[in-house]
């Protein structure tokens, strides 16, 4: 009788012992001369062995019995025109080293190592007249189709490269993919090693990992927080792949998670990382209760801003535009939604976040303080789902699920404000008056093609819209696409081709006086693309090396009268231009079991490219209307400018013991494009600026130093980082500089030197009822003009501090886990306030009265201090259940406390009088659920 399903997929271990034992000495059975309805027609490239199978069942009555593990690694490459089934299958198994067998009711048995025996020899009774016949209907094989024999995948032993040839070196190389078991989306960060011989590798961001191992029997192991540690038994006959999907702990629910192992930390050799895991940050209080990635890196040692609402990051010192924010490899320019209370990406939509402060990559390139790194999910590719939010002021709606399953999936997730009808219920008039509101949709479809090719595409959209107690209405936008193509050479190599385009845009639009009725704008836009290899040489010894380029477009401002009365004459800045590429290479080695070391070389070249009219200056002195020598225009494409360097990557560590590690790096970056702002905090009309004849790149050096240690089994870790900085060519501003609109920059703006040191300190406990972080940083941020013109000079050529100069900042993030249901989490800051500039008093000079200012950035604003507290309530964990879901709970800024946002001055009746802005000057109490279907 013929399987009423063929059980591909069902293990044939029970099924061959039940053969072996019923006849253990047969001889084999030849297969019956085929019939015209047994002719096998089909073509296989780079196909299974189970898409053979499944296509010679549907034009055949052949039924397959295999174990999945034994073919898990073969690949046909053979076409048949009307075969004979045994002529493919001797084709495609014997050289795999596989048997197969063929019996009366015509079911294939395909096994490793013994093949199967589907008679009994001659004579094998003495008295060959009393041996039993079988026939059809005594068949002991009948009903063991229907027969489901359990076994767990870490029973079974995988033949990993079996038929192929035996390396010579001794060794192969064993690769893949980890993914979870319910959704299939790859699982990054998660270690995957054995413990004999002792070698280990972390999942890359597509969940890729690669283990070069001595030939034999190997038990690999996985292991990572928040999934349950699994083992495979293989046996490496040469290279092949192993794809593995793991299961989600769900032991302790909404624990911290920043680092994917439990002693990366320690055996890492990045230096100045901090990796994020999204779901688990959702119990970190904010204003309106939605999880939110950049207020928790901010929680971060070393990560800074400049006051509330502000989700511009100061990262070590440097300034908000030195931080390169990708978001799927594209770069983010504005990262924030609503005057900065929200950050400009979805919870729902993210998987991982990982931040470098130091020992930067040589892939990234383009900034000098930081790279925040952001990667989307992929999708479920097993079953559809939705999941979302509802809070005071935003709801937001995710749908995911397969396009076909197991190899390609989707997911779009959108978020959207109403805010309105909480501005119209404010007591002051001003606010009731005013109105804000945003939305932004994002996007990513993954798909694998086959074992060695796969394609993913992401796309995003975000819109903002405000107008506050005025008649200006503020519009801006960001757009960002990328698009990957990874394509896996062997086991050992890989590449993964990145094409990307970014833009930012705003609209600053007045209407109320018809006379004065404007337009301000501005644009900003680039694109280009990315080739990366990665090259495993050894489990020692890890090669990358790539190479990008970006074209830089930007339309600088732009004025325009808004209806026919108006008054206001149009003015458009020229468009600017730029090429950005670059070349690098790294390579990690493992000099010993103590000493690893990365080094990394990025050659970068910039072009300022025209049509643009370029003046020339009198040299030696301040450049103004009054020492224009003469302007020259350079066309379409000709390159005004170039400017290019090589950036320098050097990471060390060395163990001390098994917990307890001292790593160094020192890394240069090049930055040529900045972004020019007078105010502390980001703004929507800011602008970007591309370097051009006159505005060189800024260059960074950073050297760092750490010490860490891991206690009570690498539950707890603790941290020590120091770092000193170099900055040159950063820009600054003369007293009274005009950004908007301003044709001659260059007169405005000036070259200034900077420096930056600190010390870090984090202490961080992943595991048990009680987690969290507690954090403390002290660092400076100095800037100077160097008095090569002395007009030019600010605080007579002194250091004084930066704008984001806060030398005092300590975080507490914990979670207290009451059950599996209730959880409560507490968020304490304190920094030092932010300097300013003070004026100190009034004067008279040619019958004006003036006013006398202080230095620059000479006094600070008050100490910042807030607490925020939350509760976490899920609902019950019952499996079958149309949606589960739990409830947020906060509040923000616990204690009331009336931070300052900034201080500014008014004249009053002959006075100077000061005022302190403050944003949330009591507490901001907040209710949001959240749902998944």
């Amino acid at each position: 009788m013929s399987s009423p399903h063929p059980p591909h997929r069902r293990p044939a271990l029970a099924l061959l012992g039940l053969l072996l034992s019923g006849a253990p000495a047969a001889y084999a059975q030849q297969p019956a001369p085929a019939a015209p309805d047994t002719l096998v027609t089909g073509r296989f490239v780079e196909a299974g062995f189970e898409q053979l199978a499944r296509s010679v069942e549907s034009q055949t009555p052949y039924r397959f019995y295999f174990d999945p593990a034994s073919v898990e690694t073969l690949c046909v490459n053979v076409a048949a025109e009307r075969q004979p089934l045994p002529v493919l299958l001797d084709a495609v198994l014997i050289r795999a080293g596989l048997h197969y067998a063929i019996d009366r009711q015509r079911r294939v048995f395909v096994t490793a190592g013994q093949p199967i025996r589907l008679g009994l020899p001659p004579g094998f009774f003495r008295d060959t007249t009393a041996a039993p016949s079988l026939s059809e209907d005594d068949d002991p094989l009948a009903g063991l189709n229907r027969a489901r024999p359990v076994r767990r995948a870490t029973d079974r032993v995988y033949d990993i490269g079996l038929g192929q040839p035996r390396p010579a070196s001794g060794k192969a190389t064993l690769a893949g993919h980890l993914r979870d078991a319910r959704s299939g989306e790859p699982v990054v960060g998660a270690t995957v090693y054995t413990e004999q011989p002792s070698a280990g590798t972390a999942t890359d961001e597509f969940g890729y990992y690669a283990l070069t191992l001595p030939l034999g029997r190997h038990t690999v192991l996985v292991r990572g927080i928040g999934l349950k540690d699994s083992r495979r038994t293989v046996v490496l006959h040469a290279d092949g792949k192993l794809e593995i999907e793991t299961e989600e702990d769900v032991t302790a629910l909404r624990e911290v998670v920043i680092e994917a192992e439990k002693d990366k930390n320690v055996s890492g050799l990045q230096m100045g990382l901090e990796r994020l895991d999204i779901k688990t940050i959702r119990q970190v209080p904010t204003a309106f209760g939605e999880a939110d990635l950049l207020r928790v890196v901010l929680t971060l040692p070393g990560v800074k801003s400049v006051g509330e609402s502000s989700t511009g990051l100061n990262v070590r010192g440097g300034a908000v535009d030195q931080n390169l924010i990708l978001f799927n490899d594209a770069v983010v320019y504005n990262p924030a939604h609503l005057f900065g209370f929200f950050s400009a990406f979805n919870p729902d939509m993210l998987k991982s976040v990982e931040l470098y402060k130091s020992a930067i990559p040589a892939k990234y390139g383009g900034r000098l303080s930081s790279v925040l790194d952001i990667v989307t999910r992929e999708g479920n590719n097993k079953k559809f789902g939705a999941s979302g939010g509802i809070g005071p002021l935003t709801g937001r709606l995710t749908v995911e699920g397969p396009i076909l399953k197991d190899r390609a999936s989707f997911i779009i997730s959108g978020r959207s404000s109403y805010s309105d009808w909480l501005l119209r219920r404010l007591p002051v008039k001003s606010f009731r008056e005013s109105s804000a509101s945003f939305n932004d949709l994002s996007a990513h479809l993954s798909w694998e093609l086959d074992a060695k090719n796969s394609v993913y595409a992401t796309g995003y959209l975000s819109q903002d819209q405000f107008r506050l107690a005025s008649d200006t209405t503020f519009r801006y936008q960001n757009r960002t696409a990328s698009l990957k193509w990874k394509h896996i050479f062997t086991n050992k190599l890989y590449a993964v081709a990145t094409a990307n385009y970014s833009g930012y845009q705003y609209r600053i639009r007045s209407e109320q006086n018809a006379v004065n009725a404007s337009e301000l704008g501005y644009q900003l836009a680039q694109g280009g693309g990315q080739l990366d290899f990665s090259y495993f040489l050894s489990q020692r010894h890890t090669l990358e090396f790539g190479a990008s380029s970006t074209r830089y477009r930007v339309q600088p401002g732009s004025l325009q009268p808004r209806g026919t009365e108006s008054l206001i004459r149009p003015e458009v800045l020229a468009r600017e231009q730029g090429q950005e590429s670059a070349l690098y290479v790294s390579d990690r080695l493992e000099l010993g079991p103590r000493l690893s070391v990365a080094v990394g070389l990025r050659y970068s070249l910039y072009q300022a490219l025209g049509p643009q009219a370029v003046r020339r200056y009198l040299a030696g002195v301040p450049r103004s209307e009054a020492t224009v020598l003469d302007t020259v225009q350079y066309g379409r494409g000709r390159v005004l400018a170039t400017y290019h360097g090589p950036e320098y990557r050097l990471s060390a560590r060395y163990a001390l013991t098994t917990g307890s590690s001292l790593k160094a790096s020192y890394n240069r970056t090049r930055q040529y494009i900045s972004l020019l702002t007078n105010t502390a905090a980001v703004s929507p009309t800011d602008v970007w600026k591309l370097s051009d004849a006159h505005l060189r790149p800024q260059l960074g050096d950073q050297v760092a130093l750490g010490y860490y240690h891991n206690f009570q089994r690498n539950t707890v870790e603790t941290s020590v980082e120091v770092y000193y900085k170099w900055l040159r060519d950063v820009l600054d501003y003369k007293s009274g500089a005009s950004l908007l609109l301003n044709r001659n920059l260059e007169t405005d703006v000036v070259n200034a030197q900077g420096r930056a040191y600190g010390v870090e300190l984090l202490v961080k406990k992943l595991t048990g009822k009680l987690n969290g972080w507690l954090s403390y940083s002290y660092s400076r941020a100095l800037l100077r003009v160097p008095p090569a013109v002395a007009t030019d000079m600010v605080n007579g050529g002194r250091w004084y501090p930066s704008n984001f100069d806060k030398p005092h900042d300590a975080t507490l993030a914990g979670n207290y886990r009451v059950n599996r249901r209730f959880s409560a989490s507490l968020n304490v800051t304190y920094s030092t306030g932010r300097p300013i500039t003070l004026p100190l008093a009034q004067y008279y000079l040619g019958n004006s009265l003036r006013v006398y200012y202080s230095d620059r950035n000479a006094y600070r604003v008050p100490d910042y201090f807030r607490a925020d507290v939350g509760l976490n309530i899920e609902g019950n964990h019952k499996v079958r259940k149309l949606a589960h879901g739990y409830w947020t709970l906060g509040v923000y800024n616990l204690t009331g406390r009336r931070n300052p946002y900034s201080v500014y001055f008014k004249a009053e009746n002959g006075r100077i009088n000061g005022y302190q802005l403050s944003i949330f000057a009591r507490p901001i109490p907040n209710l949001t659920y959240n749902f998944k279907f």
